[in-house]
């Protein structure tokens, strides 16, 4: 963003994009019961050394859209502290820093370091805490987060970044401006999501082709671990796949 230079830029960002139809986000519902009706999801196991976890919403998203994923992680034997976040619109430099001081007490309260789950923008935000906070951090994933480029999104998507920057703009508070995107505010966030993940943190990238948000091409983070999920955008807090390679991912942190 940036003016009518910005407004122009994410236009051509969304004609080089490669986003599936939007139609396909429908498969939300589905995905909530396929994961409700299946076993694994109910009988996951508890681990008596499950690493305290924090999650972060994406855009224009509050945490009790992961609400069903916490109640997960805390069957499981986590720790679980949500962001704070009603609605994710804020400036992002903002927002990391009120995180950064939710992970620093959550790490020390624990005894040890925090594994972030982040969606969406949330993993973009996850991505900047991990690589200003390593020794707080125990593990990163990231579930559809367009890290690499956060305006490969669908038109639709970028008609409504506009309108929250536009709003930004005209003095409404706690929504980031145009400025964000290449101004000083966030200079330190646009840094730490092109820098590389600290070796001790171990990253996953969860990334679908059929995203009718994302262009899944920039999910792909090079330095992080890339898995390929059936899921639509939305749905991949409640999608049975993602869980899977939580679960996976969860282990192997210990």
């Amino acid at each position: 963003m940036g003016g009518e230079a910005g407004v122009i830029w994410a236009e051509d960002a969304a004609q080089r994009s490669s986003v599936a139809p939007l139609w396909g986000e429908l498969r939300y519902g589905r995905e909530l019961a396929r994961l409700l009706a299946s076993r694994e999801f109910h009988g996951v196991k508890r681990r008596d050394d499950a690493p305290p976890a924090m999650l972060i919403p994406g855009f224009m998203a509050g945490d009790p859209s992961l609400g069903v994923l916490r109640q997960w992680l805390r069957r499981r034997g986590h720790r679980v502290r949500m962001s704070g976040i009603r609605t994710n619109v804020g400036c992002a430099e903002a927002i990391v820093g009120k995180l950064e001081k939710r992970l620093a007490a959550l790490a020390q309260d624990a005894g040890e370091p925090v594994f972030l789950i982040g969606q969406s923008r949330g993993g973009a935000l996850a991505r900047s805490l991990a690589v200003r906070k390593p020794r707080s951090v125990a593990g990163l994933v990231m579930l559809g987060s367009p890290v690499a480029d956060s305006l490969a999104v669908s038109t639709q998507v970028l008609r409504t970044v506009r309108w929250v920057a536009a709003l930004g703009d005209a003095g409404v508070p706690g929504v980031f401006s145009s400025t964000c995107k290449d101004g000083a505010c966030c200079a330190d966030f646009r840094a730490e999501l092109a820098a590389p993940i600290p070796s001790s943190v171990r990253a996953t990238a969860v990334y679908s082709r059929s995203d009718g948000i994302v262009d899944w091409r920039a999910c792909v983070d090079p330095r992080a671990d890339p898995v390929e999920v059936a899921s639509s955008h939305c749905g991949m807090s409640v999608n049975l796949d993602v869980y899977r390679v939580l679960d996976r991912t969860l282990d192997a942190r210990r």
